[in-house]
């Protein structure tokens, strides 16, 4: 092959290579907005929580089951391959998430398209909305509509996190109820039940989130983790916990119920 002939070849190879990088880098705008979708799929242990049907047990060895399962999560912030931060407007950043209500499960968040390597989230409602005027506590906050069950009139304050069922290893009645809020800084409480969350999205599938594609965060649920966390809850011992101390060490079992499962782009 003579000198000639061989540089055109280096040339077109080069020139075919540089495009076919091009093409297979998504274009991302970081002035335009995308939507991503974050789903919380609810299990216990290895089995999908069956409201009402399903039968487990906890490390106590207590069988129970799960008649009502609601929780608050908020206040969104995701972080860019290239390090960047995004926090989602508060007043757009406030979801209740119903077992019950399938419709609840994938909270849909507008970002600015990108690559993102991590997400984190409240577990709870923080203390400036708590306190804000009820006109400006409205959609999953209005306790005089999809927050009726989710807040504590005489004590005008948020429950972060409902689960209720029945055990047989329960005192009252055979029935459990654990109803944690708290945000502190009260002056008739300092219980801060409020919990961050921050989950590693590299190992299991980075978001690519474009305008006109769907992308969604899959984030496993395991709410056997709050009976069988960094302490072991007792439906014997506790039945029932609501404003009080003990319910610190339930919300802090509860914030390691989270994990990245996958990511669909």
């Amino acid at each position: 092959m003579n000198t000639k002939n061989f540089l055109y070849i280096s040339l077109f190879t080069a020139l075919f290579a540089t495009s076919c990088k091009k093409d297979d880098a998504p274009a991302y705008d970081s002035n335009v907005k995308a939507d991503l979708s974050v789903e919380f799929d609810n299990v216990v242990g290895a089995a999908d929580l069956a409201l009402n049907t399903g039968s487990y047990t906890n490390a106590a060895g207590e069988s129970f089951t799960v008649t009502k399962l609601k929780y608050y999560v908020s206040n969104f912030v995701l972080t860019r391959t290239d390090g960047t931060v995004y926090t989602v407007p508060q007043k757009d950043c406030y979801f209740l998430v119903d077992e019950s209500d399938e419709n609840t499960h994938e909270p849909l968040l507008s970002i600015p398209e990108g690559e993102y390597k991590t997400i984190s989230f409240l577990v709870g409602v923080d203390s400036l909305r708590s306190t804000m005027d009820l006109s400006q506590r409205t959609g999953n906050l209005d306790p005089a509509g999809v927050a009726s069950d989710m807040y504590w009139t005489w004590n005008s304050g948020y429950i972060f996190f409902k689960m209720e069922g029945t055990s047989p290893a329960s005192t009252m009645m055979g029935e459990y109820m654990y109803h944690i809020g708290g945000f502190g800084g009260m002056t008739s409480s300092t219980i801060n039940n409020i919990k961050k969350v921050t989950l590693d999205l590299t190992a299991r599938g980075v978001p690519q989130v474009k305008s006109g594609k769907s992308t969604n965060i899959h984030l496993m649920v395991d709410v056997l983790k709050m009976f069988n966390g960094s302490s072991n809850v007792s439906i014997a011992a506790n039945p029932m916990v609501m404003f009080d101390p003990y319910s610190t060490t339930i919300a802090n079992n509860y914030s390691a119920m989270f994990r990245h499962d996958h990511t669909e782009n």
